[in-house]
């Protein structure tokens, strides 16, 4: 008879904590009535937009990489703590990769989301369910998935924006759009190929969110064998920010992770939350000093 009442009211805390986050999250699902492609930015974003062509127009970037200062690789600490970060890109095709999704969510691992606008088309309500559950942080994947220049330079085969107009462009209108849907305004930003000029860098920051890169290759565009994503993910060290993709169902992502899992948590590595030690973000350039 204890049993079963312990056991009773347990189930009532559950749905109790269960209906608490689903009214909590009503709101923002309610917001899929919207027009999930409207990228038209408000009055305010177009009166940024024109300050940062007015300050940027004549720069002229000397640098073009993944790792330029400014882009940041990893959490300055020493405790054994890591951050994985996925990518939803939005090349035609992209689908969903829920076996490796629903494995987060059953093990409790926190990820920051790197969502792009076209998949957000595509992937609307799946959208939605993942910027209503509290272990993911839905960031800009930006609006086209393109490289960020000043002067048109590509990366992986991808030619990058030309111009500050388009780099804006590619930060705000999905920025708009997340923040229009979620009702929170993204802090972070990864450019499509990860690729930037100093004078792109500078330009986002601007913009109010902070530039993310990696120091840990996951799974190399979700090209990787199950055995190279897992040999990746048990290279990390103490504040490694981790770079996979969520957007390739028919890869090995999903399976190398849940290999790697099990034997970084025996190792004693805990997966947390990027914005949870967002004053000990660091880029590479700065960890070398």
């Amino acid at each position: 008879m204890i049993d079963f009442s312990r056991r009773y009211w347990i189930l009532i805390a559950a749905v109790s904590i269960i209906m608490i986050i689903l009214t909590g999250c009503s709101g923002k699902e309610d917001n899929l009535d919207k027009k999930i492609g409207q990228t038209k930015l408000p009055e305010r974003l177009k009166n940024k937009k024109k300050e940062i062509i007015a300050k940027y127009k004549d720069r002229t970037p000397n640098e073009w990489g993944e790792n330029l200062p400014g882009v940041i690789t990893r959490i300055d600490t020493d405790k054994k703590i890591v951050v994985l970060t996925l990518d939803a890109c939005g090349s035609p095709g992209d689908g969903y990769d829920s076996k490796l999704m629903d494995f987060l969510i059953e093990e409790e691992i926190p990820a920051t989301l790197f969502i792009n606008s076209r998949w957000i088309d595509d992937n609307q309500e799946t959208f939605m369910e993942l910027a209503c559950n509290p272990l993911f942080t839905i960031a800009n994947h930006g609006t086209r998935h393109l490289p960020l220049s000043v002067i048109g330079k590509s990366a992986y085969g991808i030619k990058g924006t030309t111009s500050v107009e388009e780099i804006v462009d590619e930060v705000l209108k999905n920025e708009w759009k997340i923040q229009n849907f979620t009702e929170e305004k993204p802090e972070y930003f990864r450019a499509g190929t990860a690729y930037y000029d100093e004078v792109a860098v500078e330009i986002v920051n601007d913009l109010g969110e902070k530039v993310i890169g990696y120091d840990t290759l996951g799974d190399a565009g979700a090209t990787f064998a199950k055995e190279q994503v897992k040999k990746a993910f048990l290279s990390v060290s103490p504040g490694s920010i981790i770079l996979a993709h969520m957007n390739r169902p028919k890869s090995d992502t999903a399976e190398g992770i849940m290999a790697a899992v099990p034997e970084l948590r025996s190792k004693g590595f805990q997966f947390v939350k990027l914005e949870n030690y967002d004053n000990q973000l660091i880029s590479k350039t700065e960890k070398e000093e």
